[in-house]
């Protein structure tokens, strides 16, 4: 690798360089042969170099180390922008004996994180430096962190709100046609109300409907608030087992009439899931609604949806991993779709809603926990959707499935 690809490549690993900021250049020559064979140095003679250099490389500086006497603005100065621009930075400020004031003056309002009194003690310089680069790589990813969690929560609230919307739709649906077909009651049968309806069984087809799809509304929006609720009171410890989420959808889904017999759950080999069961819950509602939908479109003559545990080998001669699939032996996917599904919204039933976001958001959920989703899918014959998941220490494989 030339010394391009090097710095190519170093660019690729975030924040990792020491940015040496001073006005006598024979000082920065001094610093960078020092402390270049441990480090990626850059130098700047002056708080304008200093600020340009940052605004084309700030995403490779992790550590900030200026001098407070430079003619113009002074190293106190840039601390504070820098600060205010580029707070994954650490900074430090050298400063002689005389500018002790001054340089107290930074700690005190923050700007500053250590100080360093010239003449430069080498040990001690390079321990800040060390110290320094662990805690600004440290805050970056925290702060990405915190940033792809942001993301995530807004994705999830807007794929909740649809998934929640969608069944309310219906149950206010099914009252509007009660509304409709409501009837003044004779005046000899006082206190009964009364429905019209088109055949015996419509009524209370349309009753038990609504209360199924308002119960899972119900359960979605609780198992979040749920979720919320211990994250406020620092409760990470929660441990959710695969069947345990399994028989959840088994048990919560607004299943249509008869619908539920399609469904069978296979729940050896258990295993830990990671995260909490908020998200996951949704994903497999999900998926159980896209095979149910694709079953409804194209209904066979003994419409199946498996819901199993797996532990599968991915590779010759890795571990195995757990893993939930979800098949059903509906119409299947097109090629030129099936390619595309989790990697871009997609949708085939737009006609009845669809957004295409379903298996999409899916894919999101399970990279954030540090597993995979796999679609294979044969026209005529079905899908089969398999959620992968990292292996947990706490279980022990019991069984492999290639």
């Amino acid at each position: 690798m030339n010394a391009d690809d090097t710095g190519a490549a170093r660019g690729l690993w975030g924040p990792h360089s020491i940015l040496m900021v001073d006005d006598e250049p024979q000082a920065c020559k001094w610093f960078a042969r020092l402390y270049g064979n441990e480090f990626t140095v850059l130098t700047a003679a002056s708080v304008d170099e200093a600020l340009a250099l940052l605004g084309e490389r700030g995403h490779e500086v992790a550590v900030l180390l200026t001098d407070f006497a430079m003619p113009g603005r002074d190293g106190v100065a840039l601390l504070g922008e820098v600060r205010r621009l580029y707070p994954h930075v650490a900074r430090l400020l050298v400063s002689a004996y005389a500018d002790k004031d001054v340089a107290m003056s930074a700690v005190n309002q923050g700007q500053v994180e250590k100080i360093l009194e010239k003449p430069l003690d080498d040990a001690l310089t390079r321990q800040a430096l060390r110290e320094a680069l662990t805690t600004s790589v440290r805050r970056t990813r925290d702060q990405s962190l915190i940033a792809r969690r942001e993301s995530a929560l807004r994705e999830t609230l807007g794929f909740l709100a649809h998934e929640v919307t969608s069944p309310l739709a219906t149950v206010r649906g099914y009252l509007s046609a009660m509304r409709e077909n409501h009837r003044d009651q004779p005046e000899a049968n006082g206190g009964m109300a009364y429905i019209a309806q088109q055949k015996p069984g419509d009524v209370l087809f349309m009753i038990e409907a609504a209360q199924r799809r308002a119960e899972y509304a119900q359960s979605l929006v609780s198992t979040f608030v749920q979720t919320a609720r211990d994250a406020s009171l620092g409760d990470t410890s929660a441990s959710l087992r695969a069947s345990e989420l399994v028989r959840a959808v088994q048990s919560e889904y607004p299943f249509d009439a008869g619908e539920s017999g399609w469904l069978s759950v296979e729940l050896e080999p258990d295993f830990t899931l990671p995260g909490r069961r908020d998200l996951l819950y949704l994903v497999l509602c999900t998926l159980v609604k896209n095979a149910l939908m694709a079953l409804r479109a194209e209904r066979p003559s003994q419409p199946r949806v498996h819901v199993g545990l797996q532990r599968v080998t991915m590779v010759p001669g890795l571990s195995p991993q757990p893993a939930v699939r979800v098949i059903d032996n509906g119409p299947g996917i097109a090629p030129e779709v099936l390619q595309r599904l989790t990697r871009e919204p997609v949708t085939t039933r737009a006609e009845s809603g669809g957004s295409g976001m379903g298996l999409l958001f899916c894919q999101r959920v399970m990279t954030t926990l540090g597993g995979e989703i796999a679609v294979h899918s044969i026209q005529g014959q079905g899908t089969t959707v398999t959620l992968y998941f990292p292996p947990s220490p706490d279980d022990t494989p019991v069984e492999e499935t290639r």
